[in-house]
């Protein structure tokens, strides 16, 4: 039996610590190696809440910033209990919840200072807890994106972690657009403050860009023994400069990931989808659902424009609540640059596509939160139009009644290193319409699966999208045979984690194909 640790700042498999699609990878991936007979382990801060109720496993003495910390570490209970997987969170007072699902932490001032703060203590608490044999012997590590890829750092230059050594490191880049960048010297969470008295090889570290920083994700391309993006085509972008907004590729790291490509440890595996046991959602439920959730969200609602814009939300299905559209298109995303720029920067764009939408009864449903500019935005779209309607919250019975009920889903991401809501959409016989990106590229066919765009320039693309969306309108009204073609290829899609992790055992893990399930 091979014993695998996970480290990540998300894990789905127990309650209320995830914000995005890494905490479906942590969730997922561990149960697939534990149908193969493998032991994983999986571990992530506490933020504070998270090791309530939890049992205490041991304390972990940590030297930080020339004193002593005491972290705890504490065994939790998963959603599901499954053999072979073991939950753990990591509790320390600075290790606090964000602002961001209670996990992340928005710093305008200053990014990543508060994160880095947390993430910080946690991989050298996990690091102890390696050292004292809490997870047994390891044979794999596991880390997810920069906030566990000090991990490595303390690997090679910590004398106290020297034992880290024994076990190969892997390093999962979920997007590479998101780094943890901090000063080395004069700031509390620079890594001199961390580790005053440490040696450790300035350039090893560096920021390409900025010199005065290390950067965590350059950390894990550099000093893993295997790197790996969640796509096969990410892979392929990632290896190019980035040429923004025409094209996000590797984002300052490209020569970081070159030289990992050419050394034999970079991968590009595409991320999987779950089809069995799915939670049994019922058909047109969406508009019910909705009308729930404002009302639930409006009762404890103390901020007056918050309150007011639930209000002209719940006004606007209250119709279809009784009598559903003549056509569904949706979408659910945090509302970020790389899911919706193409919104910010060309709302005439959308108002194209809500106008082509009109003409057929048809509306668009758009479920997130998250930058407050974009909020703005698609709050100040929904006054105007009365067939968006903007869910401004967060729901699992509105997400799964999305994926059930709507026509079309639409994803125009920036950039897309997997994306997991096409496969979840697809999964129901769902169309998507998706720009030619990153793992989209790899899951979506254009007028086989689904619809996609793409253009040499930003105004190729944003005409193209529009383009698109009346190319499916198209085949909605007028070619009914071919419509359900593309739904019913799209069902038929399988994008397994069993086929995922092989490549996982194969590849990253060097354990070969002997323990692949039927």
């Amino acid at each position: 039996m091979n014993t695998i640790l996970f480290v990540a700042s998300e894990n789905d498999a127990i309650p209320n610590c995830k914000v995005g699609g890494v905490g479906d990878v942590i969730r997922d991936v561990p149960r697939q190696i534990s149908e193969r007979g493998d032991q994983v382990h999986v571990v992530v801060p506490s933020y504070s809440r998270l090791h309530h109720n939890g049992i205490l496993k041991a304390h972990l003495n940590l030297q930080l910033r020339g004193v002593t910390y005491v972290a705890h570490l504490y065994e939790v209970e998963g959603k599901e209990e499954h053999k072979n997987i073991r939950h753990y969170v990591i509790h320390h007072p600075e290790m606090e919840a964000g602002d961001i699902g209670g996990i992340y932490t928005n710093d305008l001032e200053e990014p990543f200072f508060s994160d880095n703060v947390k993430y910080t203590i946690f991989c050298t608490a996990v690091a102890e807890a390696i050292k004292q044999g809490e997870f047994g012997k390891l044979n794999i590590v596991h880390l997810h994106d920069w906030h566990s890829s000090l991990l490595l750092f303390l690997k090679n230059y910590h004398p106290a972690y020297a034992d880290l050594k024994k076990s190969r490191f892997v390093y999962s880049i979920h997007n590479l657009a998101i780094q943890g960048i901090r000063p080395f010297e004069n700031s509390y969470s620079s890594l001199r403050n961390w580790f005053p008295t440490l040696d450790f090889n300035y350039d090893d570290l560096r920021d390409p860009r900025y010199h005065d920083c290390y950067n965590l994700m350059a950390i894990g391309i550099r000093l893993a023994d295997a790197v790996h993006t969640v796509s096969p085509s990410y892979k392929e972008d990632v290896l190019l400069p980035s040429l923004a907004p025409e094209f996000i590729g590797g984002e300052g790291l490209e020569n970081d990931l070159k030289r990992a490509d050419k050394e034999g440890r970079f991968y590009g595996i595409l991320n999987g989808s779950t089809y069995h046991n799915l939670k049994d959602v019922k058909k047109n439920r969406l508009f019910f659902n909705v009308a729930a959730t404002i009302f639930k969200q409006l009762q404890k609602e103390t901020d007056k424009e918050k309150a007011k814009f639930l209000a002209h939300t719940g006004e606007k299905i209250v119709p279809f609540v009784q009598k559903r559209p003549g056509f569904i298109c949706a979408s659910v995303a945090r509302l970020t640059e790389q899911k919706f720029y193409f919104f910010k920067r060309s709302p005439e764009a959308l108002l194209q596509i809500l106008d082509k939408l009109e003409e057929i009864n048809g509306v668009y449903v758009l479920l997130g939160t998250g930058a407050p500019e974009y909020e703005a935005l698609l709050k100040s779209i929904s006054y105007q139009k009365k067939n968006f309607i903007f869910i401004n919250t967060q729901c699992e019975d509105v997400v799964n009644s999305i994926y059930k009920d709507s026509d079309l889903y639409f994803m125009p991401s920036l950039f897309e290193p997997c994306g997991i809501s096409q496969m979840l959409a697809m999964r129901n016989g769902q169309p998507c319409l998706v720009h030619h990106t990153g793992g989209l590229k790899d899951t979506v066919q254009h007028v086989e699966t689904g619809f996609s765009f793409d253009g040499k320039t930003y105004d190729e693309k944003i005409k193209n999208m529009v383009a698109s969306f009346q190319e499916a309108i198209y085949f909605f009204q007028n070619d009914k045979i071919k419509w359900k073609q593309i739904r019913d290829n799209a069902r038929k899609m399988r994008f397994t984690w069993k086929k995922s992790v092989d490549e996982y055992y194969k590849l990253l893990y060097s354990f070969g194909m002997d323990r692949r399930i039927a």
